[in-house]
């Protein structure tokens, strides 16, 4: 069977591009991937999705999963391993050596964020332990948060949290920041941010229900140190899930899709949208919103083949 189109990925950029291809009729087949739902699953309170004021990360997307169903989507529960792009229909095949095709193709596979692994990280995932300030920042007004990181995101989280909070420590494992120089002046400038250079974080502890402290480890001396934080925010960087495309599109030097005219890849009827191809805002709704023009894409895409 030759799909009409497939979209690779279950997050909010995959399936809204799901949900308006269904309602333009091109029976779309959503391969949910290893981690359906996408980042928000790990996410605990949304409070800037437009209309709704506050709704955990799971539930929203479980609604946006229904809405997708109802429309007429299709789901595989399965992992792309490897693609086909030079021909069509493009070939794709799960990790069982399932094969699908398709004319057209979205992908929408996000990123993954880079994580410690230390002890304690995955305990309180959502307890505390975050990778998206502008998602869960308004959570800690007041509060006393670390920030781990040194290059522009961890820069950009720093001056963010100072909307709320002017308890803000960050960790940093070189010896100097490494991120944008404007970034750098507006954070060291700022009498509110604590920075803590040549550290990281070899622990996360806290009560069994949120983050009340870390161990830090200095690079140099070894020496380790106990801080009491509310939250932790981890900006050391985010890996696109782009590995299975390499040599199938074109990809920048740090892995993200490169795109033009918005959605469209190197490759004619495939298209990209989210975090795997977005370096820059990273939000459910900026996802989101480029699902969608991706779905309206592909539907011109499919109609000038007939």
């Amino acid at each position: 069977m030759i799909h009409k189109l497939i979209i690779i990925g279950s997050g909010p950029a995959g399936l809204t591009a799901g949900i308006y291809a269904a309602r333009a009729e091109l029976q779309p087949l959503i391969i949910e991937g290893k981690k359906p739902g996408g980042q928000l699953m790990g996410t605990s309170y949304i409070e800037n999705w437009p209309g709704v004021s506050r709704i955990l990360g799971p539930d929203l997307m479980m609604h946006m999963q229904e809405h997708a169903k109802e429309l007429g989507c299709s789901f595989v529960s399965s992992n792309i391993a490897r693609v086909d792009f030079s021909t069509k229909p493009f070939k794709l095949w799960t990790q069982r050596e399932q094969e699908y095709q398709a004319q057209a193709i979205i992908i929408a596979t996000g990123a993954t964020p880079n994580l410690l692994g230390c002890p304690g990280e995955q305990q309180y995932w959502g307890k505390g332990v975050t990778t998206c300030a502008v998602c869960d920042g308004a959570l800690y007004k007041d509060k006393r948060v670390i920030i781990l990181g040194g290059g522009d995101t961890a820069l950009e989280d720093a001056s963010f949290m100072t909307k709320f909070t002017n308890k803000i420590t960050m960790v940093h494992i070189k010896d100097e920041l490494t991120g944008s120089k404007v970034m750098q002046k507006r954070v060291l400038d700022n009498p509110n941010i604590n920075i803590i250079y040549q550290s990281t974080i070899i622990n996360i502890n806290g009560d069994g229900n949120h983050v009340t402290e870390v161990t830090l480890q200095n690079q140099q001396t070894k020496e380790e140190t106990t801080l009491e934080t509310d939250a932790v925010f981890i900006a050391i960087g985010l890996r696109p899930q782009t590995e299975i495309f390499k040599g199938q599109i074109a990809l920048d030097q740090w892995g993200y899709i490169k795109l033009t005219d918005q959605t469209k890849t190197s490759v004619p009827g495939v298209f990209a949208a989210g975090d795997v191809a977005d370096f820059r805002y990273r939000q459910a709704i900026t996802s989101a919103g480029v699902g969608c023009m991706a779905a309206l894409d592909a539907e011109r895409y499919l109609a000038a083949l007939e």
